[in-house]
């Protein structure tokens, strides 16, 4: 027998193993011979009892019985081979010489895979034998796709059904586990109606009459409520089905469990439109309403107000308290707000149009702008008093103290208010507006609610074009010194001078109350400061040098300045610069200053003290000074400020204010000196008093350093200014005298 070339199959094994059972041992021996030939591993057993119990060792890929056999025949061994785990769906293919549809049947029903009748055409049983090997993998390989697909259809919650008009509705498995159910657990239409809440259904129900209708796609997402309370959404989706006459018959589709979906999509919504703190609807949203209900007011021709609310002193608790304690601040101020208007959070993009013929009111809502700052939109007003109203509520509410990290406190608020269409045709309008508002409750005083005009647009242009302007002074050459002497009566003679920052725009000299508080708010009084110190050290030099003199200039200098480390070093080379002692620059603090950072500011004192430089603290008995400070600061000098020595000499507080300061000055052996004299009488007292130096317009208003020059250069008598002869008891004590504004000639002053 000539042996014939193995069939060959890319899926199959190399040598597919058989089981090769049959009690007849030259038929075994012949087929097992041709199979081998054939490519095959054969392993043979020769009845039934042997072939089960070779069937764990050999693991074959196919088994081959002999139907017809004693004792255990070929249809027993297959029923029970079947009953063995792991040989369920092994392919076995029945040999028989019977050709009774009876026995066929029986061979089927046994569990076998194929039969063929027994003969000598080894080839034919070759192949018969292969095309059960790819036909078994062809269907294993399709079970375990089902299985995963049924295994991802699990995981995403997703199943199939069906729904034809002669079958009905059916679930697979898989969906039916979707509605909360097992396998065998049917469910039909109108048990899956049931679980969709009523309003729900009604439309649902709606929607399907218009889809079977039409015979179009069905696609919608669908609340139900399963056996055992859980909420749930379930997203459908489902086409048409056509007989072979082109006429739809029924539907089939997929159904999906997409309520994490849906959740995590609100998530998403939320965090895109809402502030994550505080919960309240964020910039992204409120811009979207104030757009959405500006439309609507030219649509309606009414009103919008929009109020901008901002925290006042918010840093100060933040700062003392920590974070924590301002977001705790923040939530509860984002509470109290809620409750001053008809707050909705519902209204999203694309809703606004099915809400209803008044659907702008939804919009109404409180929001955080960003960080102390909230913004209520009123979407309809009937004028501008109706937001006044809700600004006070605002505050009113706002009143209520707060209790942070076991601490009472207290905040309030500033409100600017615009109204559209007055103030502002969009959205960047209404807010910059009412953002011009706010800062003028500020200025004010703060804790109140003020309504845009356009005087404030103005003055806030004027502010801006000032700070505009600030930065470029310096580069400019526009800011000058100004110097008032400093004058001992008792001597007639002028014993220093104190430098004042003008600043000459043009032919304008702008007041030092409009650009100092400016350069103050944005940082520039630093820069400010390190030039007038080294211009204060070479006005020294020169009238040093022309003058002879010796005293010294004093230069205001602001707590940020001591924040720098190099202080003492850049006044240092200030004075270098131009060859003059440190005792040339005096340095001036106010009380407030020094006390408001007093623990960083103290280790500065005592290194300028060291190097010569004298402190004087400015505005003596205006802040709150702590007399244990006092005895420990390194100072040389106080001042006293001029709203005691204003009513010398006409109320007896302010006598006895300044005697005390000069007693305590003299205690503390420094020098006193009083700022704003202007009238005799003023310096008839304090030198009564026992305070000889004296500074103000009764002397001298400040001066340009030439003026100053011409002033110390004259030679008039000095006995000719009131204020000397005053001094010198030459005088009627009755006579007074405002000073005008121009300086007494007293050249003996220097």
């Amino acid at each position: 027998m000539k042996a014939q070339p193995p069939l060959q199959n890319k899926d199959l094994p190399e040598q597919p193993k058989i089981l090769l059972v049959d009690d007849d041992e030259v038929n075994l021996l012949l087929t097992a011979v041709a199979l081998r030939e054939r490519g095959f591993e054969v392993t043979e057993a020769p009845s039934g009892t042997q072939a089960l119990a070779q069937l764990s060792a050999c693991a074959p890929d196919m088994i081959v019985l002999d139907a017809m056999m004693p004792e255990l025949d070929g249809f027993e061994t297959c029923k029970l081979l079947r009953e063995k785990p792991g040989f369920e769906s092994t392919p076995v293919l029945m040999l028989t010489g019977l050709d009774d549809d009876a026995s066929i049947n029986h061979a089927y029903q046994v569990g076998a895979t194929d039969f063929f009748v027994k003969s000598s055409q080894w080839s034919l049983l070759a192949g018969r034998l292969r095309y059960l090997l790819r036909s078994s993998r062809t269907r294993i390989e399709l079970e375990r796709s089902k299985a995963r697909l049924a295994r991802a259809q699990d995981l995403a919650r997703m199943g199939s059904f069906e729904w034809y008009a002669n079958s009905g509705f059916t679930l697979a498995a898989e969906a039916l586990r979707v509605f909360g159910r097992g396998p065998h657990e049917p469910i039909d239409f109108i048990g899956v109606m049931r679980m969709v809440p009523r309003e729900e259904r009604a439309l649902f129900l709606r929607l399907l009459r218009d889809v079977i209708a039409h015979n179009s796609v069905l696609v919608t997402d669908l609340p139900v409520t399963l056996l055992d309370g859980r909420q749930r959404v379930v997203h459908i989706e489902a086409e048409p089905e056509f007989n072979e006459l082109g006429n739809a018959n029924g539907y089939t589709g997929v159904l999906q469990d997409v309520t994490d979906r849906r959740h995590a999509e609100d998530r998403i919504r939320q965090l895109a439109h809402f502030d994550a703190l505080t919960g309240l609807p964020n910039r992204r949203q409120l811009i979207w309403r104030v757009e959405r209900a500006i439309e609507q007011a030219r649509r309606g021709g009414h009103e919008v107000g929009l109020l901008l609310i901002d925290l006042d002193r918010f840093k100060i608790i933040n700062d003392t308290l920590g974070h924590a304690a301002g977001d705790e601040l923040l939530v509860e101020v984002g509470r109290r707000l809620r409750g001053c208007v008809r707050h909705s959070d519902q209204v999203m993009e694309g809703m606004l149009e099915t809400v209803g013929g008044r659907s702008h009111r939804t919009l109404e809502a409180v929001g955080r702008l960003g960080g102390d700052e909230f913004v209520a939109l009123l979407p309809e007003v009937a004028d501008e008093r109706d937001a006044e109203r809700v600004a006070e509520r605002v505050l009113e509410a706002m009143r209520e103290p707060i209790f942070l990290s076991g601490q009472e406190c207290f905040v309030t608020a500033s409100i600017g208010i615009a109204i559209f269409p007055r103030d502002g045709q969009t959205m960047a309008d209404l807010l910059r507006n009412s953002d011009v508002a706010m800062y003028a409750v500020k200025s004010q005083g703060r804790n109140a609610s003020a309504l845009y005009t356009p005087q404030l647009a103005g003055r806030g242009r004027e502010k801006l074009e000032l700070e505009s302007a600030l930065h470029k002074a310096l580069e400019r050459g526009e800011i000058v010194l100004h110097y008032q002497p400093k004058i001992d009566v008792r001597g007639a003679r002028m014993v220093g001078a104190e430098a004042l920052m003008r600043w000459k725009r043009g032919d304008t000299l702008v007041p030092p109350s409009d650009f100092i508080p400016l350069a103050e708010e944005t940082g520039l009084i630093v820069p400010l400061s390190e030039w007038a110190l080294k211009e204060a050290a070479r006005q020294a030099k020169i009238w040093q040098l022309n003058f002879g003199f010796s005293d010294s200039i004093a230069v205001n200098l602001p707590s940020r300045m001591f924040e720098r480390s190099d202080l003492v070093e850049h006044i240092h080379q200030c004075v270098s610069a131009y060859g003059v002692p440190h005792r040339a620059i005096q340095l001036e603090i106010t009380e407030n200053n020094l006390m408001k950072d007093l623990q960083n500011v103290i280790p500065a004192l005592h290194r300028l003290n060291e190097v010569g430089v004298e402190i004087s603290i400015d505005d003596f008995g205006t802040g709150y000074s702590s007399l244990a400070y006092l005895t420990t600061l390194p100072i040389s000098e106080v001042k006293i400020d001029r709203t005691f020595v204003r009513d010398l000499g006409i109320t007896p507080q302010s006598s006895a204010v300044v005697t005390a300061i000069i007693a305590l000055a003299r205690a503390m052996g420094l020098r006193v000196i009083a700022e704003g004299v202007e009238t005799l009488r003023q310096m008839d007292v304090l030198h009564r008093l026992g305070c000889s130096l004296m500074q103000g317009f009764l002397f001298s208003k400040p001066l340009p350093p030439e003026e100053v020059e011409r002033w110390l250069a004259q030679t008039v008598l000095p006995r000719k200014a009131p204020w000397i002869a005053r001094a010198h008891g030459e005088l009627d004590p009755g006579a007074d005298s405002a000073a005008s504004g121009a300086p007494y000639p007293v050249g003996s002053l220097r």
